[in-house]
């Protein structure tokens, strides 16, 4: 799925105050080791992670893993330590990747055994020039459009290599394997990157001598690609190159907090998303804070400024689009402006793209010690290093990033540290004008009210509101981590801290036609869609928990769908476009009972937690359609694919029975609710013999089956969590514990398999089954291997929900996507 990327303004807005108007508590706070680390969380375009323990071992990353770079550096009588961020310094070729031509030999046939070792005889392989790929990806100088190549590239390393960490660059689409000199370093699942780097040492090149890779690359589907290269960092340049020490980071639902030592003063920063749920406003507004308190360890006096910069790689997709750097001033804020020349708005859909259009702005208010610039990458740290200030810099710069980049910089001299520490904020904003194409209409942000409301204005108010806003953030933390302890555990408490930020921000709200609330998905890494309903069904305890009407506003898009006759078929859609157009379904095939049948659940549960069925009799006739569909064709699904996707059409799966039958049953529920007793009475009964006919079928000895027709097979009935939540009781409570007990016994390291045909599984549903189990010993025992996965898994990306069991490896894209959401499902339950 592809990623729409939102204006992205980052305004530092500076201010010195004394610590006791400022909160670092731990309150909340849990200690997981994170597969990533969230900073900058505001929706799918503005969304900016840490993908290393230590917060100084590489540039920060939109959740694509781009570059959107912050730098923070602090200087301590004279001395410098960077504490946030890598500074962006070439690398030295030692192979170029596609950016430059290479050589290699290609073969689309499968070559002989030993193919990959140096020794191999390659006569009839073909002469090719790289990269390697289909039409439309960078750098392709050679076509590849088999589903298999085979390529040996060969080089020379330089008897002395300078000093460096080496690095592997590669890129592939779509599995791949790559071999340096016979050693394989790289075997992917079905995936597709850009530019992944895996760091080398030294003796695994051949100094001197002539050294080989050797890569093989299967086409799944779509596009092709393949590109690899070797480089050294180049350290001579780095300025920033004394590093703080990290003494610890802890994680909140909307807060992530780094502790350092600089010498002889603390730094503790904090990194704070306000996605609170009861609040549009305050959940739209598209700022961030970066929190600071500095504090002397040795009760002496000590010179303090701070230094935080970026780059417009912030608002750009890609690095060759032109740019446009300003300075200016509004009521009391200066600022740093950036955005692209072209400003496509809402030009671009799709997965692995970032926004740009908008405008990205670094600001401060108006102060004697503050100092805003933008001018040469290098000279700004170089300036401040040397006399802890910024050089005056220049007040335009049009310039494209693949040639020249700019810094963006911002310094605070806060003075003299002693007895007491000092603390201040950064703002992290963005304003992204129009925000979504509904069906040929543009739709701004929720926060925006129709234009009524400017970024000046939201500035200004984030900093009016900035101790309040931390103040509720603080205490909204210190409940979810309470409530999940007391209901899961602390390791549930670390899943549900981990989901968070993720989930919420793979959202955008915005104001409707009407004036109503529109909450949409994006579908991160899996095919970039736009309000999916098999993603809003995993995605929804976190909603349906917080705030239902930001489940109506992911509902309400697939309603008018139907009810405006641009969607005819007789069950509901798979999506409404391609963030972030939503036009109409852009997904290749239908899934007529699982999106019917997630529709009318998830209706159903808004009915049960509001109290009322105002919002089901206002789709009344189309929900009617959507269950009658599910009488005909339910009870034993034809071929057709359910929101397990990438396990492939099959028939007579019997989770997705089990779905159909409590929609039709949840249907019922909603008539009785409603006043149409004759009706409920129908469509009840028919749930409950299809369920005592389902419990025949599907009846395997001591679990249920796969697929009726299988026997000794097995999957995970995830879908029977609304028997309970919806207290429906058409299955018998025996049915949910019987698995269960089954399943007990089919664990591997991470967790429960997802069904009977391979090891990998989905986090997400395992955390479902989980709520299924009578007991929250069993509940812990279930979820074990999720929290192990989430502290061992080796690809350091924001969390992936789809993994394998065994090893803790992706099993695919998906990361980053908002159905770790689905995590809350214990506490929805517990509230009952």
């Amino acid at each position: 799925m592809k990623p729409i990327f939102y204006l992205i303004c980052i305004v530092l807005l500076f201010s010195c105050r004394n610590n006791t108007e400022m909160s670092f508590s731990e309150k909340g706070m849990s200690g997981v080791r994170a597969p990533a680390y969230p900073l900058v969380t505001i929706d799918p375009y503005t969304c900016v992670w840490s993908q290393k323990d230590l917060l100084t071992d590489d540039q920060t990353r939109h959740w694509t893993g781009k570059k959107h770079p912050l730098i923070g550096a602090i200087r301590v009588d004279g001395f410098v330590y960077r504490f946030l961020g890598k500074e962006d310094i070439p690398m030295l070729p030692i192979v170029s990747a596609g950016e430059n031509a290479w050589n290699a030999k290609y073969t689309f046939s499968e070559p002989q055994k030993g193919w990959e070792q140096s020794e191999f005889i390659d006569e009839g392989w073909s002469n090719g020039t790289g990269a390697f790929g289909s039409e439309g990806n960078t750098n392709v100088r050679t076509p590849w459009v088999n589903s298999d190549i085979w390529v040996r590239r060969e080089f020379d390393v330089p008897q002395e290599l300078k000093k460096g960490e080496i690095y592997l660059d590669y890129s592939f689409d779509d599995l791949f394997q790559l071999y340096l000199n016979g050693e394989q370093l790289v075997s992917t699942r079905e995936d597709w990157k850009n530019n992944v780097l895996l760091e080398l040492d030294k003796s695994q090149l051949k100094k001197g001598k002539k050294n080989l890779i050797a890569a093989h690359c299967h086409n799944t589907w779509g596009g092709s690609y393949v590109d690899f290269g070797i480089y050294q960092t180049n350290t001579e340049k780095e300025i920033f190159g004394k590093k703080a020490e990290q003494k610890s980071v802890r994680m909140s639902a909307t807060r992530t907090q780094y502790k350092f030592s600089c010498g002889s003063v603390d730094l503790t920063i904090c990194f704070v998303s306000p996605l609170l749920l009861d609040s549009l406003d305050l959940l739209s507004r598209p700022v961030n804070y970066l929190t600071y308190e500095v504090a002397s360890t040795d009760n002496k006096s000590h010179d303090v400024q701070l230094y935080f910069e970026t780059t417009p790689e912030w608002a750009v997709d890609k690095l060759d689009e032109e740019v446009e750097v300003s300075m200016g001033t509004s009521d009391d804020i200066d600022f740093i402006r950036t955005g692209t020349t072209a400003q496509p708005v809402l030009e671009k859909s799709g997965d692995d793209v970032r926004i740009n259009w908008g405008y990205f702005y670094m600001a401060a208010p108006k102060s004697n010690n503050t100092v805003l610039s933008s001018g040469d990458y290098f000279e700004m740290k170089q300036a401040f290093a040397d006399k802890g200030t910024l050089p005056q810099g220049e007040k335009k710069i049009v310039t494209s990033l693949s040639k020249k980049k700019p810094a963006m910089a911002c310094v605070q001299d806060i003075g003299k540290v002693r007895s007491h520490s000092k603390s201040g904020f950064v703002m992290l904003a963005y304003d992204d004008i129009e925000s979504i194409q509904y069906f040929g209409e543009n739709l701004k942000a929720w926060w925006k009210h129709g234009g009524k409301i400017t970024m000046n204005d939201v500035l200004h108010n984030a900093s009016k509101d900035y101790k309040d806003v931390i103040e509720k953030c603080a205490g909204f933390d210190e409940s979810v981590w309470e409530e999940a302890v007391l209901k899961g555990g602390e390791n549930y408490a670390d899943l549900c801290v981990l989901a968070y930020r993720q989930a919420v921000a793979a959202h955008k709200v915005v104001e409707g036609p009407q004036g109503e609330v529109l909450f949409f998905s994006k579908e991160n890494f899996s095919n970039g869609s736009i309000a999916t309903v098999d993603v809003t069904y995993p995605t929804s305890p976190i909603f349906l928990k917080y705030n239902t009407e930001l489940i109506k506003g992911m509902l309400t898009p697939i309603f008018y769908y139907s009810e405006s006759g641009k969607w005819t078929k007789p069950f509901a859609a798979h999506d409404v476009g391609t963030y972030p157009k939503a036009n109409g379904q852009t997904y290749g095939g239908d899934m007529p009972v699982e999106e019917s049948g997630n529709m009318i659940l998830l209706t159903a549960a808004i009915a049960k937690l509001e109290g009322n069925t105002v919002y089901a009799e206002q789709h009344w006739k189309t929900l009617t359609i959507w269950a009658d569909y599910l009488l005909e064709k339910g009870m034993d699904p034809e071929n057709q694919l359910c929101t397990d996707d990438f396990c492939g059409h099959f028939a007579h799966n019997t989770n997705l029975s089990i779905k159909a039958i409590l929609a039709i049953a949840a249907y019922g529920q909603l008539a009785e609710k409603s006043g149409m007793q004759e009706i409920a009475d129908k469509y009840t009964a028919a749930a409950q013999q299809m369920a005592k006919q389902w419990m025949e079928m599907a009846n395997d000895g001591g679990h249920y089956r796969l697929t009726f027709d299988k026997p000794d097979t097995w999957s995970q009935k995830y879908n029977l969590v609304w028997n309970k939540l919806l207290d429906l009781h058409i299955f018998p409570d025996e049915v949910a514990q019987k698995e269960v007990a089954f399943y007990l016994s089919k664990f591997n390291k991470y967790g429960l398999p997802l069904d009977s045909r391979a090891t990998f599984s989905k986090s997400d549903w395992i955390l479902w089954i989980a709520v299924l189990a009578e007991s929250k010993s069993d509940f812990e025992k279930i979820i074990k291997g999720v929290h192990d996965f989430v502290n061992d898994a080796p690809e350091r990306v924001p969390m992936t929900d789809f993994f394998e069991t065994t090893n803790a490896m992706k099993a695919g894209g998906c990361h980053a996507r908002p159905v770790v959401g689905g995590y809350f499902l214990k506490m929805l339950d517990e509230q009952r």
